[in-house]
């Protein structure tokens, strides 16, 4: 990982735990963060509906994580799990990420977004991130309707978006574009809570060629939107980044 960062130019990145290969056994990105902190931080992953979740959580966050990620859907779950994300069971855990000011990402589909409109309002002081935008139907094209329920979730502030190769192809099906798909999400939801996640090593390609189809597809907007998307947005959510 870090020669495919030197490679590519990219000073400093966030490890997600990917749940379908450890689960929850977040141990292996710890060790690297813990190696390697100039240049890396972590997210974790735990079971949320755990009795003892919260208390879990606390100890990967001890273990120098910086933000949690939720794993609604996969390719080992058979399609998105809605429970995980409006059982109350779950509460304890999103309590404890508004306490401690902890970004807590969703994996998940556009299926979910009525349950994370719940969680925006009922836990106003966490930022939730939208793994690929949370995977929204973009071939009907500008003005795209068909993602209104996306755009809905624009009015809560505390509702970030996570663009990725996943993202990429869906502004190419049918009669979407980059270029018209991307400005209106800026003008939805602004620069500042929009950031690029590689998905990298998931993703084919190389790092290099996963940031330059990125740059492609966010070409058309402003360089200090880019630097937001690149940059900015991502220190803003983890500031152990500029550390």
């Amino acid at each position: 990982m870090l020669a495919a960062m030197d490679a590519a130019g990219i000073a400093r990145t966030v490890l997600v735990q990917a749940s379908t290969c450890y689960g929850h056994d977040n141990s292996y990105v710890a060790d690297a963060v813990a190696a390697h902190p100039d240049r890396f931080t972590g997210v974790c992953s735990i079971d949320t509906l755990a009795a003892d979740a919260a208390a879990v959580l606390r100890h990967w966050l001890d273990s120098g994580f910086t933000g949690l990620r939720i794993f609604t859907t996969g390719s080992n779950m058979g399609g998105q799990q809605l429970e995980i994300l409006d059982d109350s069971r779950s509460f304890q855990v999103w309590e404890y990420a508004q306490q401690v000011d902890l970004p807590v990402c969703l994996q998940m589909t556009a299926k979910a977004l009525p349950q994370v409109e719940m969680l925006a309002q009922r836990f106003p002081r966490v930022r939730i991130l939208l793994d690929h935008f949370a995977r929204p139907d973009l071939a009907d094209g500008p003005p795209y309707a068909r993602a209104g329920s996306l755009w809905a979730l624009a009015r809560f502030p505390n509702i970030y978006l996570k663009a990725s190769p996943h993202t990429f192809a869906a502004a190419k099906t049918g009669q979407a574009t980059p270029a018209s798909f991307f400005r209106r999400a800026v003008d939805e939801f602004g620069a500042q809570r929009i950031f690029w996640g590689s998905n990298f090593p998931a993703a084919e390609g190389t790092l290099a060629s996963l940031l330059e189809r990125a740059r492609e597809n966010f070409a058309t907007l402003s360089v200090g939107e880019q630097e937001w998307i690149f940059s900015k947005t991502a220190l803003s959510l983890y500031p152990a980044l500029g550390t």
